[in-house]
């Protein structure tokens, strides 16, 4: 109901500014009221800037799913590459076949640092923008973790409330390029200055162009109810949005923060903090102008259901498992640092539909980019990943 007099509301405001340019007398007929609202179409010009530790590898298998369920063109990262140029700020480039292709990609997930006039040249003038932020954190905590053995203040240090009781200590701001997962790294992503000052007025600049260059922020603390969002806002279906969780770890890698390196956290990465702040606030604002706190509820549930009947068909454990305990080498995920990232097994039985389905649902990011770009790109050389291969084209 809502939805039909939101769009019945704006059916009428234009012929209102049509009528009145043509200087006719505005009268409301019965049939005019009685205008069903244009149903929306699934937006398929997408853009998600993939931010580090956010659950990002998840959404990333969502909108690779859904380039294939269309038959969209994916920007992919050139060569071997599997991100866009990352840390490097991002140019059109980095994507494969743009001299070529141009500016007719359909999707662009892959990593890359945001440089909104070089995306622009890639992407299509009407595309949706959207992002994910998380709680500064229990996001530094997976980074010391995720990129202990990569990151020399994190290298240097015992453990995270180490390095937390005095950052300053382990990070050289000279050594910025090889240190940007230990401050700030979801502003650094967005194409900022991770080591700025956090000084009010430039905040509250970079906060508004955010704004400006993104239709929508996702906060990955509330996964589920951010995919009910998206769902809503691209038009998508439910099962457009259905995930297993990828790239997670095993819990016994977790380190307890202390209540002092929490704190220390905000100070640290204050600038994240105050992004997080204020996104995860628009955020929820979005949700109740939208969609209303009961129907998000709701449709959350639906995602879990569904979500729960899937696993109960592609997999032989209902969870992801440890590294060691994956049984085809050719769905092992890159594993970094200290974390043990889980992956899945499927049930042996399926039908070839059904595998094939359940295999996109649980495949790793390297594996998947790389099967991608095989099909985008079959003249080139297939990206390397050191593993078997599942399939190498769309037909097996």
């Amino acid at each position: 109901l809502i939805i039909f007099s939101f769009c019945l509301g704006l059916t009428c405001l234009s012929g209102f500014f049509h009528m009145k340019n043509k200087n006719y007398r505005i009268s409301k007929s019965h049939e005019e009221l009685l205008i069903p609202p244009t149903p929306c179409h699934a937006k398929t010009n997408v853009m998600f800037l993939k931010t580090h530790k956010t659950a990002s590898s998840t959404v990333l298998n969502i909108m690779f799913r859904f380039a294939e369920r269309y038959n969209l063109t994916v920007a992919l990262p050139a060569d071997q590459l599997f991100h866009l140029g990352y840390p490097r700020t991002f140019v059109a480039h980095f994507v494969e076949g743009f001299e070529t292709i141009g500016q007719n990609y359909n999707i662009m997930c892959n990593h890359l640092r945001f440089n909104p006039l070089e995306v622009k040249k890639v992407m299509a003038a009407n595309t949706f923008y959207f992002s994910i932020l998380r709680n500064p954190i229990p996001l530094l905590e997976s980074s010391y973790i995720y990129y202990k053995n990569n990151v020399p203040a994190f290298r240097s240090s015992k453990n995270v409330n180490e390095f937390l009781a005095s950052p300053t200590k382990y990070y050289h701001p000279a050594d910025y390029r090889e240190n940007i997962y230990a401050r700030n790294i979801m502003w650094f992503d967005f194409g900022y200055d991770n080591n700025a000052e956090d000084d009010t007025k430039y905040t509250q600049a970079v906060l508004e162009e955010i704004e400006q260059n993104f239709h929508l922020i996702l906060i990955a603390d509330y996964f589920d109810e951010s995919m009910i969002l998206l769902k809503h806002t691209l038009c998508w279906d439910l099962d457009d949005v259905i995930y297993f969780k990828l790239n997670s770890r095993s819990q016994d890698t977790v380190q307890t923060l202390s209540p002092e390196s929490e704190e220390q956290i905000k100070a640290w990465c204050s600038l994240d903090w105050k992004l997080y702040l204020h996104f995860n606030q628009s955020f929820w604002r979005r949700i109740e102008e939208t969609i209303g706190l009961e129907v998000l509820e709701k449709e959350v549930d639906e995602l879990r259901t569904r979500q729960k009947e899937l696993m109960e068909t592609c997999l032989s454990e209902q969870e992801a498992v440890r590294k060691d305990h994956i049984r085809n080498k050719a769905l092992l995920p890159f594993q970094s640092g200290a974390a043990n990232i889980l992956g899945y097994n499927l049930k042996q039985d399926l039908d070839n539909r059904t595998l094939r389905t359940c295999q996109k649902m649980v495949m790793p990011e390297l594996q998947y980019t790389s099967y991608l770009y095989a099909v985008q790109h079959p003249q080139k050389k297939r990206k390397e990943v050191g593993l078997p291969l599942l399939w190498t084209s769309r037909q097996e």
